[in-house]
């Protein structure tokens, strides 16, 4: 799709490297014997001097395709070396591939009119868009800056050496600050260290004290108050008691320091005092209980039939996966949903599973043994412990075990995320584990696939994060959560008290 854009590339360091001749035009016969091309030749002269020149690195692209859209009043510039990256994205089948052929689409769109694309043209916001060009070769002799970077970084063919070099040149032909906008760390010392600043993209990420603060909020009451709630299960407070909460956000009402009800906030504003059973109960299987105030509220939002998404964040060991396994097996059973979906991304939702060794289950289960063994512990019947009985020589296969059978009739199913594009899910229970690794395209592409009478549970730690392109702050999670919270179908629940033993809880918090 971005043929046009290079070809028009091409022409323009035609126009810009060749010597065209005696006969040609002032302004075509520059060339690598004669004067320097002029900064706008490369892009390396903003349209004006008002608003910031800020760089894109290729990750942030391909991070979030909008991001051409994102920057206003300000100038932005676009490294040909970023499209040569981008190319090598462009035919991969996944959400990288992806983005990267929007990425060329939308340039196409905005660069359609005009011919010179290192020019500049005018983008939604007020401010302006264009192609930068670094080549080596051309570049001033006599620059000290440029002399000092390559002696720093030798290898001028490294594609973010160029990067960094070109907004080297744009610092040098422009008054209005230059900024590198990147999600690589390494590339962000580097930019430092050549006295380039250089910022993370922060469009999609969430405030800081959301990632971090996994307390329920204390409300303070006159205890007559509390008295009427603990006994009616429901109470309206005044409009100043609820500002800053959202609905369906889990609270401490209490009087005091040692009298506390859990409650959860209604649409209509009235607090409403928590509803789960006394355990979920898995037929011929397992019972859990919840073992903290925590999984009491997590409990509450899976078992709800009024909120269709529920967010939950918690470090390893506080049971949230076990829980929400739990609770959809308990949902499944009692017909409310048609089915039960556990997933989980393969690290990033795009990798590819084929390099692995045996068939497409065989491939996926490594990633997906964590699910196998929720789902084992909460399904396995009540067997005595002891030695077993010596089975005959013509004994039969070993039985199945129950989630296989279920497994088999389509009613569980247990699956890496990277084939649902394009599916439409209803009336299931979807569980999605590890959503921490996800970018925020990669979110929206799963809740869009959710059809009416579903529920997407979405848990994770957003401290443990694999994917390169994500962090703590701009991960799938933690942006699904902060752009559908007050929604009326929406929960969010943090755990913060591990449960599996003793050792995971001191190690999850001290190592």
């Amino acid at each position: 799709m971005q043929q046009p854009i290079i070809h028009q590339t091409e022409q323009l360091q035609t126009g810009l490297f060749e010597d065209s001749g005696d006969n040609a035009p002032a302004s075509t016969r520059r060339g690598l014997a004669g004067p320097h091309p002029k900064p706008v030749d490369f892009g390396l002269a903003a349209p004006s001097q008002m608003g910031k020149n800020y760089v894109l690195d290729t990750n942030v692209l391909l991070h979030d395709p909008a991001a051409l859209e994102h920057f206003k009043e300000n100038h932005l510039c676009i490294p040909v070396d970023v499209l040569a990256e981008l190319d090598k994205f462009k035919s991969e089948q996944t959400e990288r591939g992806a983005n990267a052929r929007r990425v060329h689409r939308r340039l196409i769109e905005l660069f359609a009119s005009v011919v010179n694309v290192t020019a500049g043209v005018p983008t939604e916001g007020g401010g302006t868009l264009r192609l930068v060009i670094y080549d080596p070769a051309a570049c001033p002799k006599n620059s000290d800056v440029l002399n000092r970077f390559h002696r720093i970084f030798p290898d001028r063919e490294r594609v973010d050496h160029r990067i960094l070099a070109a907004c080297l040149l744009l610092m040098q032909h422009n008054a209005a600050p230059v900024v590198l906008v990147t999600k690589d760390l390494n590339m962000h010392l580097k930019a430092r260290a050549a006295g380039i600043e250089c910022q993370d993209y922060l469009s999609d990420k969430v405030d800081a004290a959301e990632v971090t603060n996994y307390d329920l909020q204390y409300i303070e009451l006159p205890a007559d108050e509390l008295q009427r709630f603990a006994s009616s299960g429901e109470l309206l407070t005044a409009a100043p008691r609820r500002a800053g909460l959202h609905i369906n956000e889990y609270v401490l009402l209490g009087t005091g320091e040692k009298q506390a009800i859990p409650a959860r906030l209604r649409a209509d504003g009235h607090f409403v005092r928590l509803s789960l059973p006394e355990a979920l109960k898995i037929p011929d299987g397992q019972s859990l209980k919840p073992l903290n105030l925590g999984q009491r509220c997590l409990i509450d939002a899976l078992l709800n039939p009024d909120i269709s998404l529920v967010t939950c964040y918690g470090h390893a060991g506080t049971g949230k996966t076990l829980v929400a396994v739990a609770a959809g097996l308990h949902e499944m059973f009692k017909h409310r949903y048609r089915g039960l979906t556990v997933s989980r991304p393969v690290i990033a939702m795009g990798e590819q599973l084929g390099f692995l060794p045996g068939s497409l289950e065989e491939k996926m289960r490594p990633w997906l043994q964590p699910i196998h063994d929720a789902l084992d512990l909460l399904m396995r019947p009540d067997v005595p412990l002891g030695p077993r009985r010596k089975q005959p020589a013509t004994a039969s296969p070993p039985l199945k075990k129950p989630y296989e059978r279920l497994m088999e009739q389509g009613i569980l199913e247990i699956e890496a995320l990277c084939y649902i594009r394009g599916r439409s899910i209803p009336n299931r229970f979807f569980i999605l584990d590890e959503a921490q690794q996800l970018t925020p395209r990669e979110a929206k592409t799963i809740v869009t696939r959710m059809s009416r009478d579903s529920k997407l549970v979405m848990v994770g730690d957003p401290a443990q994060i694999d994917n390169p392109y994500v962090d703590s702050r701009s991960n799938g999670l933690v942006y699904t959560r902060n752009r559908l919270k007050g929604q009326p179908f929406a929960a969010h629940i943090a755990l913060n008290r591990g449960e599996r033993s003793e050792l995971a809880e001191a190690g999850a918090q001290l190592m």
